[in-house]
C-alpha cells in the first residue's frame, strides 16, 4: 500500500497540490481530473522531480520522500511521461535496457529481464531497430517496457492512451491489466480515457485544483455527482 499524507505543493502563488491524503492499495489505481488538476504533479512528487512543502509518502514500508530520485528508481519506482522519453539514436533494446543498468544484475539475468519486458510489450521483433523508426504506439510501448523491466514495485503511467487508435488502446488495456502478473508491480494510471480507467482500474482517485475530491472503487467514483461535475462536465439537477 502507498500511504500519502498531507502532501502540498505550490509553485509561486499557485497551489498545485493541497494537503492530499489518500491510501492507494489496489493493483491498478486510476488518477483522474481535469487539466491542471495536479495529476502530473502528484506523480512528480512520487518520483522525486518535485519536492513537496509538507507531507509524507510511505510505500510498502519505505519512506519514499527520504530517497533521492535515483534511489527511488533503484528501489522500484518507474515512470512514463506524457511525451515519451525515448532516445531516437538508440535501439529499442538499449532504450529499455537503460533502466536495468541501475540494478546489480549479471549479464544473463539482465538479458532475461530485458527479453521478458520486450516480449511482454510486443516489441521483440523490433528490439534491434533504432527508436527513430518506431511509430507512436511502439514508442509508447517502449516506455512501458522500460518501466516494466526488472522487478519494479510501482509503475506510474502518465496518459499512455493519448493519441492511440481504438485497437491500440485495447492492446494497451490488456498490457496494463497484466502488469502485476508479469512483474508483481502496482500501477498508477493517469488517463483522460474514462473507458480505459473503468476497464483496468479497481480504484480511482480524483483531483481538482490540487485537492482530492474523492477516492474509492472506480464505478462508485465515476458515479459521484462531484466527479461528474468537475471531471465529466455533468451538472446534477437540483
Amino acid at each position: 500500500m502507498i500511504a500519502i499524507r498531507d502532501i502540498s505543493v505550490a509553485f509561486g502563488g499557485v497551489t498545485a497540490l493541497n494537503h492530499v491524503t489518500v491510501d492507494l492499495s489496489d493493483l491498478v489505481v486510476g488518477i483522474i481530473g481535469p487539466n491542471g488538476a495536479g495529476k502530473t504533479t502528484f506523480l512528480n512528487v512520487l518520483s522525486g522531480f518535485v519536492v513537496p512543502k509538507s507531507g509524507s509518502i510511505n510505500a510498502f514500508g519505505t519512506e519514499v520522500l527520504a530517497l533521492s530520485p535515483h534511489r527511488r528508481s533503484r528501489w522500484g519506482l518507474r515512470r512514463s511521461f506524457q511525451k515519451e522519453q525515448v532516445v531516437d539514436e538508440l535501439t529499442v533494446e538499449d532504450n529499455v535496457g537503460a533502466v536495468l543498468d541501475n540494478l546489480s544484475l549479471g549479464s544473463q539475468e539482465r538479458e532475461r529481464h530485458l527479453s521478458a519486458a520486450l516480449e511482454f510489450t510486443g516489441l521483440s521483433a523490433v528490439r534491434r531497430a533504432k527508436a527513430a523508426g518506431l511509430n507512436a504506439f511502439q514508442r509508447r510501448m517502449t516506455e512501458i517496457a522500460r518501466c516494466s523491466a526488472g522487478k519494479p514495485k510501482v509503475l506510474m503511467l502518465d496518459e499512455p492512451g493519448a493519441g492511440l487508435s481504438q485497437n491500440e488502446v485495447e492492446i494497451l488495456r490488456r498490457t496494463i491489466s497484466d502488469i502485476h502478473a508479469f512483474n508483481g508491480a502496482m500501477t498508477l494510471l493517469i488517463d483522460h480515457d474514462v473507458d480505459l480507467i473503468q476497464a483496468v482500474c479497481s480504484s480511482t482517485m480524483v483531483l481538482d485544483f490540487g485537492s482530492l475530491v474523492t477516492s474509492g472503487p472506480t464505478r462508485e467514483v465515476l458515479s459521484d455527482p462531484r466527479v461528474r461535475a468537475v471531471y465529466l462536465g455533468v451538472e446534477e439537477l437540483a
